[in-house]
Order: structure tokens, then C-alpha cells, then sequence
């Protein structure tokens, strides 16, 4: 008989999957906020707008390095972990693991819809929903072949970027034209999207669902589709390996740390070394220079999950773990307040301070959200089942609302 449908509990909640939401969507921070506080091609081409010297220079190179993929990374592979976990115990429960899936990332996607158009067009849950629709299919596979369908998905934006920067010589002038002001927008298109941000209310919404639309169709098909969902198949082969639980051994962590430390930093390094001898030029940085971060980045992610693993298994620090895990537990709540926090300080709506804060001072903004984040989380935990949008979430995908208050 059918086991009647409710939430995840307390005690069946996974710590260290916690533990490391919680890490990456503090961490993603570091980079949304480069888009929320700056014209959008600053965020891939650190020449494009704003002063590259001194301190914001090392500031752009560390949070290249050290951020910039790295948190997404963690974020999709968790993401593709939750589907496989939820779906594991939907069929313990004897429930359909496909009906609730389709509910489930159905009102994710709506979710994510009103944040990208109506609050700032960076959301990354619009992607979730839509790649998990398709990444549910291959669940039951083995782990390595999870693995190998994961690494040749990810193969694809690389094959995409190659065949541009091949084909570059024969586009047509305006199409390259085209390119290359999307790259280095003229100091008019700079001036037009820094109106459209800080006017009116009107003005905003026009320019953030511009560049969502593009978000989601353009972008989408020659990047995010494929990144997104490899990067999920294989979160499902490292749930299965018990990797994600802290189950494995400490010797096993310490050789994943520094395995991804040794192969993904080298290669971000000597990426970031390339571009600035292009000069950032757009022929070399927007296609072959955007490939080093984007596979060192998955070794890197991958020695970012040792440590948290290793952190996770160890006794140490057990208040901040606890702080920490319950980011993660509320990352959908965090991950949208800092968007609304964002919009707040940088758009015309709130402060109006789009394109005055240098890099340095983003990261200073980051940082008190951060701390804001790690003091308000676990209270709120403490008095209720769950964040805020999460029990949103919960209610619309079982079809009425969740007690919230803990007894």
C-alpha cells in the first residue's frame, strides 16, 4: 500500500548535503554579484566596464579562480544528487517517483520564472527545471555510465565554441559586429543599459526580461542545456558512489582534494594567463580562452566537494557546521534573497547604485549578505519546519500547505 506523501524530515535530512548547498550558494555570491551591480559584459570580459587595477584587479582574478563555475558546479551536481534522492524515496514509499517529479520541477520552474523576469534575469532554477525533465530518464543508470553520458553532455558547449571560433572568419561583418559589441558594448550601450537599470520600475522590468529571454533561449541551447545536465548526471553518479554522503573514507577525500586542486587550478591559472595576453579579445576569449576555466572548474569543484566532505566527517567546528547546513537547507530561500537584496542596493528601485561599486566593494556587499545569511538561517530553523520558499515549494507540489511551525 501506497506510503502517504510528506516532506523530508528533520531526521531524515542528509548533513553533508546540506553542508555543501549551504557553502555553494554562499559562494555563487561572489559571482552573481558581478552581474547584478555591473553592465552584463563585465561578468564574462573583466575589460568591458569598470577599473581592472590594483585591488580590483586581484579581486576579479580570485573570484575567477577560486568562484567563478566552481559554485555552480556544486549547485547543478546537488541538484541532480536531490532528484535521485527524492526519487529513491518516493519508490520506498510505493509513489510514483515520475508524477512527483514532474510536480515537483514544475512549481520550481514557475518559481524560477518569476524571479528571472520580475526580480533579476541571473536565475539558474528556469534551467534546473527545464534540464531535469530531461535528466530524469537516465536515474537507473550505473554510475559509469552516468559518468560518461555526464562528461560527453559537458563536451558539447566546448565542440559549440570550437565550431565558432572556426567558422568566426566566414560570418558575415554584422554578425561579428554583432559579437563583438556583446562583448565590449560601446560607451552608448553602456550608458543605455545603466539608464534602463536604475530608471523607472518599467524600465527594469523591460531590460531584466530582455536578457532573461536571451537567457533562456539562446544561451540555454549552446550552453546551459548541456552544462546544466551533465553536470546533474553526474551529482547522480556521485550520490550512488556515496561520495555527496561523507560515507566514503578520509584517505579517499584527501586524495579527491587534491587530485581536483592539482589538475583544476593549474589549468584556471594558465586560462586566466591566456586571456589577458589575447588582450581579452573577443576571437579568442569568448570562445577557446572560455574553455580552461570552464573544465578546470569541474576538477576544482571536485576538490571543493572533498574538503566539504572532510570537513563534514570531522568533529570540528560543529556550530558552524550546523549554521551552514541550515543555509543549504533553506539554499532556495538564501539563493532568491540575495537576488532581492541585489535588486535592492544596485537597481533604480532600491539605491540606484548600478555600475558605482568597483569590484572591491562587491565583495565587501557580498560579505554582509554572507554574514546575514549565516546569522538569520538556523534561528529560523529552529522555530520552523522550513524556509520560507521552500515550504512555498513543498505546499504547491503536494497540493496543500505543509504545517510550518515546529510543535
Amino acid at each position: 500500500m501506497p506510503v502517504p506523501l510528506s516532506p523530508t524530515t528533520a531526521q531524515e535530512r542528509i548533513q553533508s548535503l546540506d553542508l555543501l548547498r549551504g557553502i555553494a550558494v554562499l559562494g555563487i555570491l561572489l559571482m552573481n554579484v558581478q552581474s547584478l551591480s555591473m553592465p552584463g559584459a563585465a561578468y564574462l570580459n573583466p575589460t568591458a566596464y569598470g577599473n581592472l587595477e590594483g585591488m580590483n584587479y586581484w579581486v576579479w582574478v580570485l573570484s575567477h579562480l577560486f568562484a567563478d563555475q566552481k559554485f555552480m558546479t556544486l549547485f547543478s551536481v546537488l541538484f541532480g544528487a536531490g532528484m535521485l534522492l527524492v526519487s529513491d524515496r518516493m519508490e520506498q514509499k510505493s509513489q510514483s517517483p515520475l508524477t512527483f517529479h514532474l510536480k515537483r520541477n514544475f512549481w520550481l520552474l514557475i518559481i524560477g520564472l518569476v524571479h528571472a523576469y520580475l526580480i533579476w534575469y541571473g536565475d539558474i532554477l528556469v534551467v534546473y527545471a527545464l534540464c531535469s525533465f530531461l535528466v530524469f530518464w537516465v536515474r537507473n543508470k550505473s554510475p559509469r555510465t552516468l559518468v560518461v553520458i555526464g562528461l560527453l553532455v559537458l563536451s558539447i558547449p566546448t565542440l559549440i565554441n570550437l565550431f565558432f571560433s572556426v567558422s568566426l572568419q566566414f560570418m558575415p561583418p554584422d554578425v561579428v559586429e554583432e559579437l563583438e559589441l556583446g562583448w565590449h558594448p560601446s560607451p552608448e550601450m553602456i550608458a543605455e543599459e545603466l539608464a534602463a537599470v536604475t530608471g523607472s520600475l518599467a524600465a527594469q522590468i523591460a531590460h531584466n526580461a530582455q536578457a532573461a529571454l536571451e537567457m533562456h533561449t539562446f544561451v540555454f541551447v549552446v550552453l546551459f542545456l548541456w552544462r546544466a545536465s551533465g553536470l546533474m548526471v553526474i551529482g547522480m553518479a556521485l550520490y550512488k558512489w556515496d561520495i555527496l554522503t561523507a560515507s566514503r573514507s578520509t584517505s579517499f577525500y584527501r586524495k579527491g582534494m587534491l587530485l581536483g586542486f592539482s589538475i583544476g587550478i593549474p589549468l584556471t591559472v594558465f586560462g586566466i594567463v591566456q586571456n589577458f595576453h589575447a588582450g581579452w579579445s573577443m576571437d579568442y576569449s569568448l570562445f577557446t580562452g572560455a574553455s580552461f576555466n570552464y573544465w578546470g572548474s569541474l576538477a576544482q569543484s571536485f576538490g571543493y566537494l572533498c574538503a566539504v566532505m572532510l570537513f563534514s566527517k570531522s568533529a570540528a567546528a560543529a556550530g558552524i557546521k550546523r549554521r551552514l547546513a541550515a543555509i543549504g537547507q533553506m539554499a532556495l530561500t538564501n539563493y532568491i534573497a540575495q537576488s532581492i537584496i541585489g535588486v535592492f542596493i544596485f537597481y533604480g528601485l532600491g539605491l540606484g547604485l548600478f555600475g558605482q561599486v568597483d569590484r572591491t566593494t562587491q565583495v565587501c556587499i557580498t560579505l554582509g549578505i554572507w554574514m546575514l545569511q549565516y546569522i538569520w538561517s538556523k534561528p529560523w530553523l529552529d522555530s520552523f519546519r522550513f524556509g520560507p520558499l521552500e515550504w512555498v515549494w513543498r505546499s504547491l507540489t503536494y497540493g496543500k500547505a505543509q504545517p510550518m511551525k515546529k510543535s
